[in-house]
Parts: structure tokens; sequence; C-alpha cells
């Protein structure tokens, strides 16, 4: 069987290492000396000015939107994870969504604009299968229009344009550190900014508002993460290197087998370089998407719909918009199996099914 992905797990030996430091100190939460420790080993590894390591990519959107004091309507895309758009509803926020760019996937930040209105407060644009917005021309318009900028980069871990970190982009960046995720603790996320003011208040969020021994600031949350889960993270942090090349040789092994595919891939940022979170393929028609997600089942190969159906669309707790290419696009899109124990034997058949099946 070829699962859709699989976790990468260190040498057990070397993870069994930081759990006798655990016992020793028998500091298993609250910020203990790894989770400080991986906060500033991520920092130094991204190369941002402020990282703070919490429970999960949803809670660091949840507390990016209650630190910046949003209200009323935040623009949004409609093709992303659902926690997008469930953190702007649990914040008692309206989410407005705007059309994708057919080629990049991203939000279309030529179709902002027009979706402002005078209870607009700020823009959340995903970084689709890492592949970074239009970050210029979204701060252009935030400028603009006097908007804040979040950055949901669940997907985007070690991304970055011309040089300087995905993260550093926006008023608030969030990474997911999930263990689905090319770079993970099991459990987790983060969350930047370059404002050390904003990163103060992020930190007392996450550990519900306080301020002081016995004193309470604001309305906070717990957004702590364990030492158990930090010592994941530093210990595949290790490894991350060694990661992300291989993705990328797969993810040019599978460009290489399926030249003659009927579907196209996602046009990646100019200034940017795919780093393998993700292998998309959005097929000629939905008829021959399902085809291939059937006989790749019949092979026990796995496959996900991601992201289908359109948050626009499929939300029960908020009114169906359509909008014409996440439309389309959420109908024939498919990820193919892509992680670090992935073989390329395993590739090469894996594409020899799909090219197979078109012909059919």
């Amino acid at each position: 069987m070829i699962p859709i992905t699989k976790p990468f797990l260190p040498p057990q030996e070397e993870y069994e290492k930081y759990l006798s430091g655990i016992w020793k100190r028998q500091w298993l939460t609250n910020m203990g000396p790894l989770a400080s420790e991986l906060e500033m080993k991520l920092k130094d590894h991204l190369k941002v000015k402020h990282l703070l390591f919490v429970t999960n990519g949803t809670i660091a959107l949840q507390m990016a939107i209650k630190a910046l004091d949003l209200k009323g309507e935040i623009i949004t895309t409609p093709f992303s994870f659902v926690a997008t758009t469930s953190s702007i509803v649990w914040e008692g926020c309206k989410p407005v969504f705007v059309d994708i760019d057919k080629d990049s996937l991203n939000i279309d930040s030529t179709k902002i604009e027009a979706a402002i209105t005078d209870k607009t407060s700020a823009i959340l644009a995903t970084h689709v299968y890492g592949n970074p917005c239009d970050v210029v021309a979204i701060e252009k318009i935030a400028k603009k229009h006097n908007l804040k900028v979040i950055y949901d980069g669940a997907h985007a871990f070690g991304v970055e344009v011309d040089g300087k970190s995905i993260f550093e982009y926006g008023d608030i960046s969030i990474c997911s550190l999930h263990a689905t995720k090319l770079y993970h603790s099991i459990e987790g996320g983060f969350i930047t900014t370059q404002d050390s003011e904003l990163l103060q208040r992020i930190a007392r969020i996450r550990n519900f508002g306080i301020s002081g021994f016995d004193s309470f600031s604001e309305l906070g949350i717990n957004g702590k993460n364990s030492e158990f889960h930090a010592a994941m993270g530093l210990t595949n942090l290790k490894y991350i290197n060694e990661i992300i090349d291989k993705r990328k040789k797969l993810t040019t092994h599978y460009d290489n087998k399926l030249i003659s595919v009927k579907a196209y891939r996602p046009k990646w940022h100019k200034d940017s370089v795919n780093q393998g979170a993700y292998y998309p393929l959005v097929f000629e028609s939905e008829e021959l998407m399902v085809k291939v997600i059937d006989g790749l089942k019949n092979e026990e190969i796995g496959t996900r719909r991601y992201f289908f159906p359109s948050l626009a669309s499929a939300l029960p707790y908020l009114e169906p918009k359509s909008l014409g290419v996440t439309d389309d696009v959420s109908k024939k899109v498919l990820c193919l199996p892509l992680y670090f124990e992935l073989a390329f034997d395993e590739v090469e058949s894996i594409c020899q099914i799909i090219l197979k099946i078109q012909k059919q």
C-alpha cells in the first residue's frame, strides 16, 4: 500500500534522549526549556525576527485575529483547509470569499479590492501548497485601504520569496507543524510577526491573557505546547534539509514522468522555490480525475481531493457562494502521494497507472 502521506519519524533513540531530560525535570508543558529552545532554533533556521511555538496552526490563526483586534469582515480564500475560514468565524468575524487565480491557485489579488467595504478589517490569505501569494500586491492593497494582513502559511515551512522568509510578510504569519506536514512536531504550529509589541500581546494571549503572577491583561487562551511535542520538533529539525531535498527530487521525478498527463500543476511564484510540500494536479475534467482516483485506489494507492469542495459552498454555517475558478478547480484537483520514505520506483508506478488510465 502507498498512502497519500506518511509522517517523517527520526531515529527513535534520538527522540528518547530528550525524554530522559523531561523525566528528570518533570516540566511537561507551560513552555518548558525544550519548547523555548525550539522557538529559538526555528527562529534562527527560518531567519525571522520573532516566533512563538503554539498548540497548532488553527490556534495560531485565532490568536492572530484576536491580537489584531479584528472586527467585521475579513477577505479570504475559499480554496484552503477549513481552519482558515472557521478561525475567522470562531473569532466573531465574517469571511468574505474572493475567487482564486487559475494558475497559482492562490487568492486572486486583482479581485481583492472589489470585495473591500467599510466593514473590511483584514485580508487572510493562504500560501496554497506552500506556493507564495502575490505578497507585494496584497501589501499595496492593504496599505491603501488601511487593512491588516494575516498569512496562513500552514504549508509553507522553509519557503522564501527572493531570499526572504515567507513568514516575514504580513502583520502576522502562521505555520502548522502537524504530523502530516513537511516538517512537524506531531501537533504544533508557530506564529510570527515583526512587531515586538504585537509579539508580547500574542505571548500573553497564548498563556490565558496572564500578564503577571496574579494579573490579567486581556482575553486569552491556552495556546501553549508540550515538551514532548517540542522534543519531536527539535529532533526533526536536524533532518529538515534532507527531508526537503528528497521531496524536491520526488517532485521533479513526478514532473518528468507526467509530461504528457492531461492536467496542469500550479504555476509557482517566480521568486520562490517549490519545497515539495504537496504534489497537486488539476485534471482537464472531473471525470478523468475520478477515474484516476479509482484506478489508484484499486492498486492500494492513496490520493486526496485537496481542497474539495470549495469552502464558499460547503460550510453549513455560512451562506453558500459560487465562485467560478474555485468551483471549477476544486472539482478537478488531486494530490498524489508525497513523503520522505516514498521510493522513486513507487512514483514511477503511480505515474504509469495515471497515464494508462487517461488513454482508456
